[in-house]
């Protein structure tokens, strides 16, 4: 990764390297004529030997390409789904086409990265792991929007869901239920660092505040697992085969929690212990699963994130931060405490 955070490479370094005058990487750049095979030929291995991308001055004079990329961790999430669809439904009656390069579980450079590549007019991005500085030397040269993390970005645009409020509306569900055993069911370290502005990190903090505030700072009880429904199925399934069982289960995505209710369901336990999840994807609205959850309005924080992407493309240069207030779902998941 260390590579991929130097400083960024100028047209000059290009030209050095190349043994040709700015003038001439320019015109090969915007694949203007008057460039000999030879100079092309030059110019272009220096490029792909710097990793030099072209800033977006130089994107302009070539011309748009009327594609957006969107970078998304991977396709087998349906809060993901709502996202492109949101995204896409923007577009709809412009020129513009999407492509969509899913990072497969990595923190999203390379997808990002080859987006980049492909000229296309702006990111949004929606990996938040992705370094902060790192992105913004990419915002140099590409319009970003980055959706998911909490950052005062400077040259790029944000989207996120208030995940600290979100979290307080299911605490304070939980707790004025008379729940006092909640357990917070998340996802590894790498996701959950303190300070680092990524959503999981936010509802782990709020979850703890919560309890702390309740007087329950004793009881806090944080159960870490893979990202896959399979991952909490059995997680959950293991957590089962220790009595007492808590009151109550908050997922910190409804991956998660739909993993969870599984095990839930096989061990007959989900009378006895609350289970709510945060996205409000489409299953967990289906009646037959029913699951309460935070609704942070996917398919909107896509529309919104292609609207600033397109202002960005427009001309736009300042940053704009924009926060999508969530709102907790309840269905029969969730209700009080069994008496024991």
């Amino acid at each position: 990764m260390a590579g991929r955070r130097r400083q960024a490479v100028t047209i000059q370094d290009v030209a050095r390297a190349a043994g040709v005058s700015r003038a001439a990487v320019s015109k090969v750049i915007r694949d203007a004529a008057g460039v000999s095979p030879a100079m092309r030929a030059r110019v272009n291995a220096a490029i792909e030997e710097l990793n030099y991308r072209p800033s977006v001055a130089a994107r302009a004079l070539r011309g748009a390409s009327y594609t957006l990329g969107l970078e998304v961790p991977h396709l087998g999430n349906r809060f993901l789904t709502q996202i492109v669809d949101g995204a896409l439904a923007a577009l709809e009656g412009t020129r513009y086409q999407t492509i969509i390069a899913p990072a497969d579980g990595r923190e999203g450079y390379g997808a990002i990265e080859a987006l980049a590549d492909r000229q296309v007019d702006g990111i949004v991005v929606v990996s938040p792991r992705v370094d902060a500085s790192w992105l913004e030397r990419l915002a140099g040269s590409v319009p970003v929007v980055m959706l998911g993390r909490h950052h005062r970005s400077v040259h790029y645009d944000t989207v996120v869901g208030d995940d600290l409020a979100g979290t307080g509306q299911v605490m304070d569900y939980l707790l004025g239920l008379g729940h006092r055993s909640i357990v917070h069911l998340t996802e590894d370290f790498a996701v959950t660092t303190p300070g680092s502005g990524v959503p999981h990190a936010l509802r782990l903090q709020g979850y703890e505040e919560a309890m702390t505030a309740a007087g329950l700072k004793d009881r806090i009880r944080v159960v870490r697992t893979g990202q896959t429904e399979e991952h909490a199925r059995a997680t959950v399934d293991e957590l089962l085969d220790t009595r007492p069982w808590p009151t109550a289960v908050f997922a910190g995505h409804d991956q998660l929690a739909l993993g969870a209710l599984a095990a839930l369901v096989e061990r007959d336990a989900l009378g006895e212990i609350s289970l709510i999840g945060y996205d409000n994807t489409d299953l967990a609205a289906h009646p037959a699963i029913s699951l309460s959850s935070v609704d942070q309005h996917g398919t909107e924080m896509g529309r919104r994130a292609i609207a600033m992407l397109l202002e960005r493309i427009a001309g736009r240069d300042e940053a704009q931060h924009h926060v999508i207030t969530p709102s907790l779902t309840v269905r029969r998941s969730s209700g009080p405490p069994p008496t024991r």
